[in-house]
């Protein structure tokens, strides 16, 4: 009878290795296409916020907006950056955020307490200096970028050029506008795709 030549300990391990290597690969794609098909409503998020986005406008002129996709680091924020929906919008612990947001940024010097105006104009409608800001979209480029009419930019990087980090998050942001439409009769959420 004739014995096979016995393989080396190497390839022996070599062998288990690949064999251990292609059973992770495959499970972790499995894992993928299992997560993104699953209903998963922030899975679906990060994966329409991954392929397409709105687009943002300045207020001052309509002209392009670019802000850095990374600032979009939340579940919400990437949400909002694929849909143009606030998530918060009604959420009550979202909303306390918001308050807290708004008078850590002193917006209560100019917009009042309950953001009903005071020496800038009333942010909780239904009219508004800028007809767009009665979109969450709107609204969020109208405090990121600034305005015409004497508000700074917000957004971290532009409210000091100097430092980078400094401003508003988008997430923050999210969260003053989901306070502020807790003041009105809108969600902004009505034409989220505008």
């Amino acid at each position: 009878m004739a014995t096979l030549p016995q393989a080396s300990p190497n390839a022996t391990l070599r062998a288990k290795t690949s064999l251990a290597l292609l059973v992770l690969v495959t499970g972790l794609a499995a894992c993928d296409k299992q997560t993104t098909a699953s209903g998963d409503p922030s899975a679906k998020a990060e994966a329409a916020a991954s392929t397409e986005t709105i687009k943002f406008v300045t207020t001052q002129d309509g002209s392009p907006l670019e802000i850095k996709p990374e600032l979009f680091d939340t579940p919400a924020a990437k949400e909002f950056l694929a849909t143009g929906k606030n998530p918060y919008v009604g959420k009550e612990d979202a909303i306390a955020a918001g308050k807290k947001i708004f008078q850590l940024y002193s917006c209560t010097q100019c917009h009042g307490p309950e953001a009903g105006g005071q020496v800038g104009p009333a942010l909780t409608g239904p009219n508004y200096n800028y007809a767009k800001d009665a979109t969450n979209k709107g609204m969020f480029e109208t405090v990121w970028h600034g305005t015409n009419g004497g508000m700074g930019a917000k957004g971290k990087g532009l409210m000091d050029p100097s430092d980078p980090n400094n401003g508003i998050t988008p997430d923050e942001l999210l969260k003053v506008i989901a306070w502020i439409r807790s003041h009105g009769q809108l969600t902004g959420n009505e034409d989220a795709a505008s």
